[in-house]
Order: structure tokens, then C-alpha cells, then sequence
């Protein structure tokens, strides 16, 4: 993929995670970062429809629970870290024995726990560009 990519729509966006769900792995850990309304979660529908088995739709920021689960062809373990406190509090609950569960770990605020990572993290910064234009960068690793 090219990179940075451009999206000018919702559904380029959503998209763009179908088209990236082709080439993930059980144990894969993607990290979205970016501003609030960025994309993160409209990225984490279209991976959940490229994988298969779950329906987009019922794709939601799980922002008051940390964590949602969608059980598909692979499960998604989708965190959203908006209000997470500190790093601590995310090992102390457990959460980074999600990254070896043998599905897909998307974390929207990754930000919050970047350096905790595995080595192997994607990293997806989201840039806004315009009104419905954003920027999306990929990186491997912190």
C-alpha cells in the first residue's frame, strides 16, 4: 500500500480496513491513532468485513467498557483507550494477554500504551486533511 494513503469519504475509509483485513494474521496488533472522529472505528468496521463473519454494523467504540469482542472468521478484540488512565491499568486488567489470543487486537488511543506494544504493532496515524479528507499513515513498530 502507499503510504500515506488519502480517504475522502466514510466509505473510503471503510474500504481501506476491508482491503488491509486481507492481509492480517491471527495474533496481529494494529494500533489507530488519531483525533477524536478521526476513522479509527470506520477502519475497524471494514477490517471486520474483510475478515468475514461479523456484522459491520454492529461495530461500536466500546469507550466505557475498554473492550469488545466480535467472534468472525478470526475474532476482533476491538479496545477503545480514550479514557484509560494509565498504562498501568491496562496490564493490571489483563488486556495484553489479548495481543496472543490468536486474533485481531485493534486499539483505537494506542497512543496511551505505544511503548508497551509488541515490536511487531501496525501503526495507523490519522490526519485530518479536510473536511471529509484524511491521511492515513502506516508504520510498523513504535
Amino acid at each position: 500500500m502507499k503510504n500515506p494513503l488519502k480517504t475522502t469519504s466514510w466509505e473510503e475509509t471503510h474500504l481501506l480496513g476491508k482491503a488491509l483485513a486481507k492481509g492480517l494474521c491471527p495474533g496481529t496488533v494494529i494500533a489507530l491513532c488519531g483525533d477524536l472522529g478521526a476513522g479509527k472505528t470506520t477502519l475497524i468496521r471494514g477490517i471486520a468485513e474483510g475478515i468475514g463473519g461479523v456484522d459491520s454494523r454492529t461495530i461500536c467504540s466500546p469507550t466505557f467498557t475498554f473492550l469488545n469482542i466480535y467472534s468472525g472468521n478470526l475474532p476482533i478484540y476491538h479496545f477503545d483507550l480514550y479514557r484509560l488512565t494509565s498504562a498501568t491499568e491496562f496490564f493490571q486488567a489483563g488486556f495484553d494477554e489479548y495481543f496472543h489470543a490468536g486474533g485481531i487486537c485493534c486499539i483505537e488511543w494506542a497512543e496511551k500504551i505505544q511503548d508497551h506494544l509488541p515490536a511487531s504493532t501496525l501503526f495507523l496515524h490519522f490526519n485530518y486533511t479536510g473536511a471529509m479528507e484524511r491521511e492515513i499513515c502506516f508504520k510498523e513498530g513504535a
